[in-house]
């Protein structure tokens, strides 16, 4: 099939899905009122709660949620189980799930002062839930720090050409964010001025890659300077005021991405390859088991992702201005990410080769390319072999911006974990100890951890299983909801089906994965714990969750 024809039909529906069923969701469950006052505004301080105009809050929600997962889950999907089943499930889930998911966790958390969907476990089941739910979402958050920080780095060794503009937006972001809110500089001329700079510092980088000297490599490894480097800006960052660096550096991210995916699409549309890569390779795969649940588990963040309602029920409900904007940030958000994806799968597919003739070059077959060299460069090849069909733009000159783009949205969301996880402290912790609401010291309280896991490499033995810990969070979240929708006399059919299918496929998915993990010739004892403890967690808050459904049923029953 011609990638142009499958690239279509998945825009097609994405927007579609937004403009119909999100349409039924804001209209059906949420109901927004643009008269009432949002937490950005009845608990303004500037720090975390501070309304943002909608293009800045935009940026900001992409930016966090995008990451890097929506593009190595496809990926890794495609070249496993063909790109097929993951096209399918990127769109359905997307617009029926992971957008539904995004946007109720957002306006659940705006219609409770931002509180996080911990704090809403506590509202409708019990404080054992939020107390269980809290101690599982800080736990998650400390590893995709350390994750997040280690991937930074690696890329900034590997691809020294990025190293300033990395920095550089930081610097540009805050004079952005000065110029705007403290001297009431107009959003369009500001905007200029900083794409100007962002644009200048990627031809600085380009023409003065940062190689560390050996100065530096002879007491400390190149990866473990950036990871320090990157640990100590994601404290930093998570502490300071919303306005001054977290919205529009993000804001900033979002044109780099926007532009990114426009001249991929633009690529696709002038090249319309065919697809290489087989639309279905097998139901079994031996190396990332059956494609009911495992593909759901490898795409998460393109479809749905229990790191999405951590960031709508954390920094995004402090800073929405208005119950009316929910829908294009939390649900839209969702579907542009589910663009971005399929960007991803279409790239790859068709820009790589799947094999060669005998004796040929082998140096872009997709697979190959994938073992050896890792998604980032696998990603940046497919683009590249895409993007340079457009005149003006060369094959380096496009890998290179397509992994500029993925190491600034891989900052974006290593600082917003950071703060999430201060969030989790302050909500667990500070009314009964004053001291844990210090934002510095429930800032170190995510960040020391996640530096020790991560500069000891501790994170290799738990990462395998976290794709199955991120849509368990989605599912758990889902039934949260669902409950409280319950609750306040609100359609839930929405959410109980959603919650239903992702609870038994992530279940399904840990069951799977704990035992090859403990009957493996060399059983991987560590990982088959945390898949058992996992398992009892989400069996837990099950429970909890039907004990809260059965009284409501009751009271209603009594009422009637």
């Amino acid at each position: 099939m011609n990638s142009l024809t499958v690239c279509l039909g998945m825009l097609v529906f994405l927007i579609a899905g937004y403009r119909i069923y999100g349409k039924l969701i804001e209209d059906k469950v949420v109901k927004p009122d643009p008269k009432a006052k949002t937490p950005a505004h009845a608990l303004r301080d500037n720090i975390d709660y501070c309304p943002a105009p909608k293009s800045f809050l935009f940026g900001h929600h992409f930016a966090s949620i995008a990451g890097a997962a929506p593009i190595i889950g496809p990926l890794i999907a495609v070249a496993h189980f063909g790109w097929l089943a993951a096209a399918s499930w990127i769109a359905l889930g997307s617009v029926f799930i992971g957008a539904v998911h995004d946007y109720l966790a957002l306006m659940i958390s705006v219609r409770n002062q931002g509180a996080s969907i911990a704090e809403i476990a506590e509202k409708v089941m019990s404080k054992r839930a939020k107390l269980t739910f809290s101690i599982f979402l800080y736990l998650a958050l400390v590893l995709i720090v350390a994750v997040f920080g280690i991937v930074g780095a690696k890329t900034l060794v590997k691809q020294p050409e990025i190293v300033i503009p990395t920095f550089a937006v930081i610097l540009i972001a805050m004079g952005l964010g000065w110029l705007v809110y403290k001297l009431k500089m107009p959003t369009v001329p500001a905007t200029i001025v900083g794409l100007s700079l962002l644009f200048l510092s990627i031809y600085l980088g380009y023409l003065h890659p940062v190689i560390l000297p050996a100065m530096i490599t002879a007491h400390v490894s190149a990866t473990s300077f950036w990871f320090i480097a990157l640990i100590i800006y994601s404290l930093l960052a998570s502490v300071m005021p919303v306005w001054f660096l977290l919205q529009p550096r993000d804001y900033l991210s979002v044109f780099l991405l926007l532009i990114g995916m426009l001249l991929g699409y633009i690529g696709i549309a002038v090249a319309h390859k065919p697809m290489l890569a087989p639309a279905f390779i097998t139901f079994d795969s031996p190396a990332q088991g059956t494609l009911w649940p495992m593909l759901f588990i490898l795409i998460a963040c393109g479809a749905i992702s229990g790191f999405h309602s951590l960031v709508a029920g954390g920094t995004t409900s402090k800073q929405l201005n208005n119950e009316s904007e929910g829908k294009l940030i939390g649900y839209g958000g969702m579907i542009m990410e589910a663009g971005l994806a399929a960007l991803a799968l279409i790239v790859v597919s068709a820009g790589l080769p799947w094999e060669v003739p005998m004796g040929a070059d082998d140096s872009f077959v997709f697979k190959k390319l994938l073992a050896e060299k890792g998604w980032i460069i696998a990603f940046g090849a497919g683009y590249g072999r895409i993007v340079d069909h457009i005149p003006g733009i060369t094959y380096t000159m496009a890998l290179l911006f397509a992994i500029l783009t993925l190491k600034t949205f891989v900052i974006t969301s290593l600082d917003t974990a950071t703060r999430l996880g201060r969030f989790i402290i302050v909500e667990s912790l500070g009314a009964a100890f004053p001291i844990f609401k210090n934002r510095w010291l429930t800032a170190l309280m995510v960040v020391i951890p996640a530096f020790i896991v991560g500069i000891t490499n501790g994170y290799q033995a738990i990462w395998p299983i976290f794709g199955a810990t991120n849509q368990l969070i989605a599912a758990l979240t889902l039934i949260i909801i669902s409950a409280y929708l319950l609750g306040i006399k609100r359609p839930a059919v929405y959410t109980i089906v959603p919650a239903a299918l992702m609870l038994v496929t992530t279940i399904a998915a840990l069951i799977y994965k704990t035992y090859t993990y403990l009957t493996a010739d060399e059983p991987k004892v560590a990982l088959g714990i945390v898949g058992i403890v996992l398992i009892v967690l989400a069996l837990f808050l099950v429970s909890e969750a039907w004990g809260t459904l059965r009284k409501t049923h009751r009271s209603k029953r009594k009422r009637a």
